[in-house]
């Protein structure tokens, strides 16, 4: 029970998982790794997510974490059921399944709008899923590409990312949603600006806070809670060390967090 929870994302990103998860279960301990080697992953092929996904699951299984989170919605598209496979004895849990059930119990007979990288939107898994938990629902999707790396690279909550913002939520198939879906762990971070297109008349879809109450949910379920009453602690891996990661895990956890440099490609 003491053991870590195993997360990981291309970069950022995954942050926002790490955050809410660490807020809805302050005693686990967990690991971070950020692959900013290859971010963003929303433009790699398929073969290669997979594999970037395989190296960084057995690194985070040799670490002992007791389960493991993928915290990218591409990843989580193109590698779960080969993770799955890959590490049958360790609760793994991605980031769609847990917002697709959010959204198909709370929407019917409206329409549902999706935003994510390329690969994601590609993978059309979001629309598939949602139709196979509520027919009701119409769903449309639009890739926005430019989002993942402005924000890795510090642009949100400014003038510069609000313009990019509004200029892809301007787009047609997005006009009569009743919600939408931030289908990219990085977009939390731009999540007012969001909310400030839509002028509240949309609710936006948040997946890290639902992934951080599934995974409390599923651990309990599973007996793998910590029951310490000390505040976990908190180890962050990066493949390529960046300042940009640096400053936004401060910005998220409030303090100087250590990071550490994991070559696992080489």
């Amino acid at each position: 029970m003491e053991n870590p929870i195993g997360i990981f994302d291309s970069g950022i990103g995954g942050l926002t998982v790490a955050k809410a998860i660490s807020e809805a279960l302050p005693h686990e301990n967990f690991i971070y790794f950020g692959d900013t080697a290859h971010l963003p992953y929303g433009d790699k092929s398929k073969e290669s997510i997979r594999l970037y996904s395989k190296r960084i699951s057995d690194f985070l299984v040799g670490k002992n974490c007791k389960a493991i989170v993928i915290a990218c919605n591409t990843a989580s598209a193109h590698a779960y059921d080969i993770l799955k496979k890959r590490h049958p004895q360790i609760p793994l849990i991605n980031v769609i399944d847990p917002t697709v059930e959010y959204c198909s119990k709370k929407y019917m007979n409206q329409s549902v709008g999706v935003i994510a990288t390329k690969g994601t939107i590609q993978s059309r898994i979001y629309p598939r899923k949602i139709k196979k938990a509520n027919n009701t629902l119409s769903i449309t999707q639009t890739a926005t590409p430019l989002l993942a790396p402005m924000i890795e690279e510090g642009y949100f909550n400014n003038n510069i990312s609000q313009t990019i913002i509004n200029s892809y939520l301007s787009a047609k198939q997005l006009k009569s949603i009743s919600a939408l879906i931030l289908a990219c762990t990085h977009y939390p971070l731009i999540k007012p600006e969001v909310e400030n297109f839509f002028k509240k008349k949309v609710e936006v879809i948040d997946s890290a806070s639902v992934v951080a109450e599934y995974t409390k949910t599923l651990l309990t379920k599973k007996k793998l809670l910590n029951n310490n009453k000390t505040e976990g602690h908190k180890s962050f891996f990066i493949s390529d060390y960046t300042k940009s990661f640096e400053a936004t895990s401060r910005l998220f956890f409030g303090e100087k967090i250590k990071l550490e440099e994991e070559r696992i490609w080489d």
